[in-house]
């Protein structure tokens, strides 16, 4: 009877090992759920960063971003466009509403037009591009140089330097004027409706991957693109707050304004 004990303390013994080992290799390749805190991927004690930025406004969209952010006291970078900003009262009070908060907030070029869609004819004109940009900084006079390129996701700060062949010319030319460029690590994508594709949970497990794989430009800063009108519908701007409040149950993630981002080129 005792050989038996010991017989079947031995085989569990060897089954616990081999079934921590094919654990710990599994996980590897997994992303752990969000929603479960006490397994959710944190490499080290250090503090991530995560930058909110919301792309081509002020448009209908845009005072919902404003009201989530202001509600959940997280800070947010708004790329506003200056044709979308001069040419109503409603883009004025919208870009009013944003300026007036400029401990949460801030206001980033993203162009005056936004290459009126049309980013292959845009950027084999550099010098014209550059015109569009200068104009936008005219029409919204950021407090900062920080820009993004429409519809490409380039970066140029004093030491991150990453841009396609495309808009390569344009990118140095904006960098021998000090512009800091800063693209993105995560897009929250939409669909041809204009509304948010991927579910904030969703999106919360991308930003737990990202930072576990160190897959940032930045390590431990991340940034998040996302369009103003993909929140326009109730429906919709409620996933967003939902997803802000995913990211704030991780007492390791805080929220910054890009002109804190690292490596900004300072102000011209």
């Amino acid at each position: 009877m005792q050989l038996g004990l010991v017989f079947y303390y031995l085989i569990a013994f060897f089954v616990n090992i081999i079934t921590f080992s094919n654990t710990s290799t599994i996980g590897k390749h997994l992303l752990i759920p969000h929603s479960v805190k006490q397994t959710r991927p944190i490499i080290d004690s250090n503090i991530k960063t995560i930058y909110l930025s919301f792309d081509d406004g002020p448009l209908t969209g845009t005072p919902n971003c404003i009201d989530i952010c202001t509600k959940e006291k997280v800070p947010a970078t708004f790329f506003e466009v200056g044709l979308h900003q001069s040419r109503s009262a409603f883009g004025k009070n919208v870009y009013q509403q944003i300026l007036k908060d400029s401990a949460l907030f801030a206001i980033a070029n993203h162009s005056f037009s936004h290459a009126y869609s049309k980013y292959i004819s845009f950027y084999h004109h550099p010098d014209s591009a550059l015109l569009d940009f200068l104009k936008a900084k005219y029409y919204l006079k950021p407090t900062n140089n920080i820009t993004r390129l429409p519809g490409n996701n380039a970066w140029n700060l004093m030491t991150k330097k990453r841009a396609s062949e495309l808009v390569s010319p344009l990118v140095k030319k904006m960098d021998s004027i000090g512009f800091n460029v800063i693209g993105w690590d995560l897009q929250w994508r939409f669909n041809k409706n204009g509304r948010p594709i991927q579910s904030p949970k969703w999106m919360a497990m991308q930003v737990d991957s990202l930072f576990f794989y160190n897959q940032t430009v930045t390590k431990n800063h991340l940034v998040i693109l996302m369009h103003d009108q993909m929140y326009r519908a109730p429906q919709d701007s409620i996933k967003l707050a939902q997803f802000i409040q995913l990211l704030k149950q991780n007492g390791h993630y805080t929220f910054q304004k890009l002109t804190r981002y690292p490596g900004l080129k300072p102000n011209i």
